[in-house]
């Protein structure tokens, strides 16, 4: 039951991402909510509301059937331009930006909310609209009660496409796609600092240990841990997971390796704990964050766009970034209540991180002396925090030298290379005790 439930929360955490999802849940309780003022209205709350607030209610079948009829029009138009300006969001995000930051737009649940409120008020008008006999009987009831709700959800509409106009023109904004990004890993490596052992436990070598392979092929976010330690527990057996999380993982691949040789179901079960996705989520992976952060300042060096100010700002970004890296470990080791090591993740280690960052700083920024010195600044800030592993410095100050050497066969103005040299020269060094 414990497992059907974690499946179930991780399906769910899964499709809320999809810009689809809002907008169904509200159509369904538009919908619901017809049917319900329906029922209400068989049971007489117009003729009540008639007679203790008669103003309030629409009594005659001809102007509330064309009052429904132009709202619902209306709001069909204001729905499809704001359909239309999302694709324009997305689209010039792809192009300015980067295609990975897709994802996080069309995820933004305030959105959603805006589109699922225009399509629960069509269901909701059209529905009543439907209600409406046209015939005319004196014991016939008009739902001038529902009529007058309809105009008020068309009223809220018309303010949610007012929010809408003002969020997406802020939404496209690369510094708020950049701070966005950065909440999102921020609060992931937070996560995962707090949950993190201060000295995690030794894992045994698995070097001889049997391997399993992938059923499936898709993006690795994430595994449902407590699943796997009663796994663990019940068969007497270790784990390690091979794929680094994020990672897109193909069919028929090394995914684990178990301490013992286990039967195909249970390797099933293992597996059937492991949560693949077409899409990439910084929520599951905050390594992604450094990918777009870059990304999106490399991209804003290429000659078509050329800005500078947003690759600094990526950089910023990034320095903030590495700065928490800093306190994690690169092993993570999940343990029993016990403190009996029982499943060892692969993790992007710090080195790796650094390298692929600045692989692209050095290649598409070393022609620009105001990122250079940025990137240079960025080594001095970290290289003053406390690391977790003192490794973590020693791939700093690497990382260092390569920018320093390809800056200099690059630049050849010597006042800007001896500007580049002292940056270089007044890094700290790291403590050799």
């Amino acid at each position: 039951m414990k497992s059907l439930y974690n499946k179930l929360l991780s399906f769910i955490n899964t499709i809320r991402g999809k810009i689809a999802f809002y907008p169904t849940l509200f159509s369904i309780i538009g919908f619901n909510f017809a049917m319900l003022m329906l029922y209400l209205e068989d049971k007489g709350i117009s003729a009540f509301i008639i007679e203790h607030v008669p103003e309030l209610v629409i009594n005659n079948p001809d102007t509330a059937k064309t009052l429904l009829s132009f709202l619902t029009g209306g709001i069909i138009s204001i729905m499809v331009f704001s359909f239309s300006m999302v694709m324009v969001l997305l689209n010039q995000a792809s192009s300015n930006f980067s295609p990975r930051v897709l994802p996080g737009l069309i995820s933004n649940r305030n959105h959603q909310y805006v589109l699922g409120i225009y399509l629960a008020t069509i269901l909701y008008n059209t529905f009543t609209l439907v209600g409406i006999n046209p015939q005319e009987d004196s014991k016939y009831q008009l739902p001038g009660f529902s009529v007058l709700l309809g105009i008020i959800f068309t009223v809220i509409c018309f303010g949610a496409f007012l929010y809408f106009i003002h969020s997406i023109s802020q939404a496209i904004q690369v510094n708020n796609i950049l701070d966005n990004i950065y909440k999102k890993a921020k609060n992931r490596l937070e996560h995962l600092l707090e949950k993190e052992e201060e000295t995690p436990p030794e894992f045994p070598d698995t070097s001889n240990w049997k391997s399993y392979y992938s059923t499936e092929t898709g993006y690795f976010q994430k595994i449902a841990v407590s699943n796997l330690i009663a796994i663990c527990k019940e068969h007497q057996i270790k784990i390690k997971i091979l794929p680094i999380q994020g990672i897109f993982v193909l069919k028929k691949v090394p995914i684990i390796k178990v301490s013992q040789e286990i039967d195909s179901e249970l390797v099933k079960r293992i597996l059937s704990n492991f949560n693949f996705a077409r899409g990439e989520f910084i929520e599951d992976n905050y390594a992604l964050a450094f990918k777009q952060i870059t990304e999106i300042g490399v991209k804003a060096m290429s000659p078509g766009i050329n800005d500078p100010g947003t690759a600094i700002n990526s950089i910023d970004y990034l320095t903030e970034l590495f700065a928490l890296r800093l306190q994690k470990n690169d092993k993570t080791v999940i343990s029993s209540e016990e403190k009996e090591p029982l499943i060892a993740i692969t993790t992007a280690n710090f080195k790796e991180v650094l390298y692929q960052v600045m692989s692209s700083y050095r290649t598409y920024c070393k022609n620009d002396l105001t990122c250079i010195q940025k990137l240079f600044i960025m080594f001095k800030y970290l290289l003053l925090q406390e690391p977790h592993l003192k490794e973590y410095h020693s791939a700093i100050l690497a990382e260092a030298e390569l920018l320093f050497q390809d800056t200099k066969r690059t630049i050849e103005n010597q006042t800007d290379i001896n500007r580049i040299e002292s940056l270089y020269k007044s890094l700290p060094q790291p403590k050799t005790n």
